[in-house]
């Protein structure tokens, strides 16, 4: 306390003139319109710039339970896409009678690890058996395909990547009916090349490149990527076509895993198909 006061005492004449100078500047603002508006003014965007700022450092540290948020949100969106459903209708005369039953559903999962620059690429998400996840399931992110469920253990799942040379999705240009198969060529993660597309097709750059709808893994329309180029595949009647990629596998985060409800119908009647023509 001592020196506390021996400090006051050094330094009065320091403290009496703040003391003066803030009652002045009160008296001021108090009995000037002109200047007490703009005091007002100043303290206003001064208080208005730290709580912005205040808010953007909440912002972020809030970010990722945001982030969970969207992702549900959108996969519960994606349950409720027309291409989610199939159509049971029965139509006699003038009445008609149309059921909706879900075939497709979304399941929302986080990337803990994934491999880009490899030749063949993985993604694993914290998803797995219990939570419903088996081989063979389609996977998605928010801009487009993402690759194949290839293994699963109880709580996790490893993705085999569109960025893989086994990896194979049969795909198609929006709006015509022709298709065929990805294939990635293992050195630019943002590009792959679709093929057996036949060649009297007049394509456009830019043109979408979606999942075509055949087979069991991904409905139809999902994108994929747009067209950038096109040639004659060895000189013959099909074109190699260069698709960049419209899912960033760099920021890539979340992902959707698909749920073909009517899988396995459709797999048991292929198969017995099969064994037809076998016999």
């Amino acid at each position: 306390m001592l020196n506390l006061w021996r400090f006051i005492s050094r330094f009065n004449a320091f403290f009496l003139l703040i003391i003066y100078l803030s009652i002045s500047i009160i008296l001021l603002v108090r009995n000037n319109d002109f200047q007490r508006a703009s005091t007002f003014n100043t303290s206003n965007q001064i208080i208005g710039a730290i709580y912005q700022r205040v808010n953007g450092i909440e912002k972020y540290l809030h970010l990722s339970a945001v982030n969970d948020s969207l992702a549900k949100e959108n996969a519960s969106l994606r349950n409720q896409l027309k291409s989610s459903f199939y159509n049971d209708s029965v139509t006699s005369k003038k009445i008609i009678d149309t059921v909706n039953h879900v075939q497709y559903e979304y399941m929302v999962a986080e990337v803990v690890n994934k491999s880009i620059t490899a030749r063949n690429n993985y993604i694993t998400i914290n998803r797995g058996a219990k939570q419903g996840i088996k081989k063979g399931m389609g996977v998605i992110g928010p801009d487009g395909v993402v690759g194949i469920v290839w293994n699963v253990s109880e709580n996790f799942a490893s993705i085999q990547s569109i960025l893989h040379e086994d990896t194979r999705i049969t795909s198609s240009i929006e709006g015509t009916p022709y298709f065929g198969p990805l294939v990635w060529n293992g050195k630019d993660p943002n590009m792959v090349t679709l093929t057996d597309i036949p060649n009297q097709l007049q394509l456009k750059k830019n043109a979408k490149v979606v999942t075509s709808g055949y087979g069991v893994i991904f409905p139809k329309g999902i994108l994929i990527g747009h067209v950038l180029k096109s040639g004659i595949k060895g000189g013959g009647s099909f074109l190699d076509i260069s698709v960049k990629l419209s899912t960033n596998f760099y920021a890539l985060q979340y992902v959707y895993v698909i749920k073909n409800n009517l899988q396995k119908e459709q797999e048991t009647l292929e198969s017995a198909n099969k064994a037809s023509v076998n016999e």
